[in-house]
């Protein structure tokens, strides 16, 4: 058995990055806090730290340092969107696994932004930022590492759960689901079912926004409440593994969802839960 507080993580970026390349999104406040101070206050002991336009850049020993006293780190082998540096099969791979054979609580990398939108599509004609050979080879090193198997997260938005991209979700062990939109947290139940139903012995995770970064506003309390209600569930039923929280940027910013957040949080996390997963089904195996 382990603490459903096990299963948390924090999405940490740099200080400040959400209002700055996301002027639009209409945030108020001013961001002071990084990600293992966003951590600390959300009680969260798990972190994917991810690069944005400004940082962090290679070499990124003085943020693992930081994060060292996180039970588990992942770092972005590709980020965000805006993130040129990051396209056409180029990544910070070699940059991360020199950081895991320095720190152990170091288990892998996440793919940001990783599937293009419609538009990008219709622009470029390819559906991902990577080819398959590409995910292919960065599997492989992970899952050979020499000091321990790593794994490979992805992100995955519900607007994109229909895309034709099978192929890269098979290479993957973690998938994170993410509701760009707060109207389309309607259609959040249906989507994680959609979603179980194409990841099969996969890990599961659901990314939890605490602003509504696709409409540019606030999420609602009841929004911001249906939605970890509704993680909940699943994570009882073993359909998810944990909750992924964006994130250190706007925990200090004044917003009513980082309190509701907390205070779910503090609530749920002692509780027990079963550490096995079953492998051909991707749930836990065992009841609560």
């Amino acid at each position: 058995m382990t603490k459903l507080r096990d299963k948390f993580w924090l999405w940490g970026q740099n200080i400040g990055v959400h209002h700055k390349y996301g002027v639009h999104y209409n945030l108020p406040g001013v961001n002071r806090m990084d990600s293992a101070e966003g951590c600390k206050f959300f009680g969260i002991p798990n972190c994917c730290r991810v690069a944005m336009g400004d940082g962090p850049f290679p070499p990124f020993d003085a943020e693992s340092e930081k994060l060292k006293g996180c039970k588990q780190v992942v770092w972005s082998a590709v980020g965000a969107g805006g993130i040129t540096r990051h396209d056409d099969d180029k990544s910070d791979l070699d940059e991360a696994l020199r950081q895991a054979a320095i720190y152990p609580n170091i288990s892998g990398v996440v793919l940001d932004d990783f599937f293009k939108s419609v538009e990008g599509f219709k622009t470029s004609g390819s559906v991902a930022r990577h080819t398959i050979g590409s995910i292919a080879s960065m599997r492989d090193k992970l899952h050979n590492f020499p000091a321990r198997k790593l794994d490979l997260w992805m992100v995955w938005y519900s607007y994109q759960l229909d895309f034709d991209v099978a192929d890269y979700i098979s290479l993957c062990d973690v998938v994170t689901l993410w509701t760009w939109k707060g109207s389309d947290l309607a259609n959040l139940d249906e989507n994680i079912n959609k979603l179980i139903a194409k990841t099969p012995g996969k890990r599961r995770l659901a990314g939890c926004y605490m602003w509504n970064y696709g409409e540019c506003k606030p999420l609602s309390n009841k929004e911001m409440q249906d939605q970890l209600d509704c993680y909940y569930r699943h994570i009882k039923n073993g359909e998810l593994e944990g909750i992924v929280l964006c994130s250190n940027c706007i925990a200090d910013i004044g917003l009513e969802t980082v309190d509701i957040t907390r205070r779910w949080l503090d609530a749920v996390g002692e509780e027990e839960i079963p550490s096995s997963v079953s492998s051909d089904t991707g749930r836990i195996a065992s009841n609560f």
